[in-house]
């Protein structure tokens, strides 16, 4: 949508202005052009300059047949509903974790379009990111195949991020320490596809809350439910990524049984409690391809063993104990749990929410409420396609 022969602070303004009548169209639903001039604060003209610009794109549609009727606009003829669809207009989203890879893909206005899972066999060996750039080159042809259009790929990854959004600074439980994961990818994209990388828990947090059961609340704490722990922490709808954008390793908190070694070497941290392997150990029982699909195993179990119950609800009484001194400090609305935690939410979330409102000074006047993620194992990828798709929507990228 670039003017040919613009200025180039003209072309900015351009674009800015096509992002925000996209997110507007994005968060708010389908308006008149008249409608979205008072939404975003543009001029009327500028508007139906953007809007004709987006449908030639394929970007929206403004025919009065999508999901709303005509509005009246004022004078004259009833306005027409500018509708988001942008249906080949794709972001690629790609979770890499100990044991499985998945991609999910959606279009511009949130449908999910492609969601895939691959185990990865390591035999105890730290994972290769073949098996990620494999799933992803195999995604993105198909995509390409059917006509759609892959402008961004974020990848989720359960470990720090250096500030360029490119480099795993530290992945313990990977094995990966300073590589250049993006440039990997963009390589076997052969460059037509620009790569990022996100934490898993920034990315399923942002899932949840775009997608998922913490739409209705501004200040959420996402844990994820893997080998390793940690989370991502939107506050007034926005992450919170910290001064080194390392906001949010709460599995190396030292809260844990003191005498467990976790993953990075030390001794204490939370995962090292309540991870999906500490949590395996408890039960004494074994790992299967997916945390989801080992966590469902265990909960079989769980029914009728009462020394598996009891094993759940001590580890439930470790999540609280963790939780309270993260709520403590940051006040969330609702905590969300994923992963392998959602499977086992009966056993593990009521020992955790006792926990939570004992230990929590501020309980009797605001008690977090304790969620389970629906997004399955999905969310971590789910949200690195939103993340894909996010300068589209503030006018970086051009459509």
């Amino acid at each position: 949508m670039a003017l040919t022969g613009s200025p180039a602070g003209t072309e900015h303004l351009r674009r800015q202005n096509t992002g925000l009548v996209l997110r507007s169209l994005r968060v708010d639903g389908p308006a008149t052009r008249t409608e979205l001039a008072r939404r975003t604060g543009l001029a009327k003209a500028t508007v139906g300059s953007i809007v004709g610009e987006l449908e030639s794109g394929g970007a929206v549609t403004e025919n009065g047949t999508a999901s709303t009727t005509t509005v009246p606009s004022g004078r004259g003829r009833p306005g027409k509903p500018v509708t988001l669809t942008g249906e080949a207009i794709l972001g690629l989203g790609l979770e890499v974790n100990v044991d499985y890879v998945a991609a999910v893909a959606i279009d511009l206005s949130g449908r999910v379009k492609v969601v895939e899972t691959r185990p990865v066999a390591t035999a105890g060996r730290p994972p290769s990111a073949t098996e990620l750039v494999e799933l992803a080159t195999d995604v993105r042809s198909s995509l390409i195949a059917s006509g759609h259009t892959v402008v961004r790929a974020t990848v989720a990854v359960p470990g720090l991020v250096a500030h360029d959004n490119r480099t795993v600074s530290w992945a313990p439980n990977l094995g990966w320490n300073g590589r250049e994961l993006a440039a990997e990818l963009e390589h076997a994209f052969a460059g037509g596809c620009p790569t990022t990388i996100d934490n898993d828990a920034n990315c399923a947090a942002l899932a949840e809350a775009s997608h998922g059961v913490a739409v209705d609340v501004e200040d959420s704490l996402y844990l994820t439910g893997t080998i390793g722990i940690g989370a991502g922490i939107v506050q007034r709808g926005t992450l919170l990524r910290g001064g080194a954008g390392f906001a949010g390793e709460v599995g190396h908190m030292p809260i844990g049984d003191p005498t467990a070694t976790c993953g990075c070497g030390r001794l204490g941290c939370w995962e090292a409690s309540i991870g999906l392997r500490a949590m395996l150990t408890a039960v004494g029982m074994d790992e299967q391809a997916t945390p989801l699909q080992t966590a469902t195993a265990v909960a079989d179990r769980a029914a009728s063993d009462d020394s598996v119950r009891t094993a759940l609800a001590a580890l439930g009484g470790h999540l609280g104990r963790g939780i309270a001194t993260l709520a403590a400090v940051l006040d969330p609305s609702a905590i969300v749990l994923g992963g392998y935690f959602v499977p086992l939410g009966e056993h593990v979330v009521p020992a955790a929410q006792q926990v939570l409102a004992e230990r929590l000074p501020s309980a009797d006047i605001h008690l977090p409420e304790i969620r389970l993620s629906t997004l399955g194992i999905h969310a971590a990828a789910l949200g690195a396609a939103e993340h894909a798709l996010a300068d589209v929507f503030t006018g970086a990228v051009p459509l």
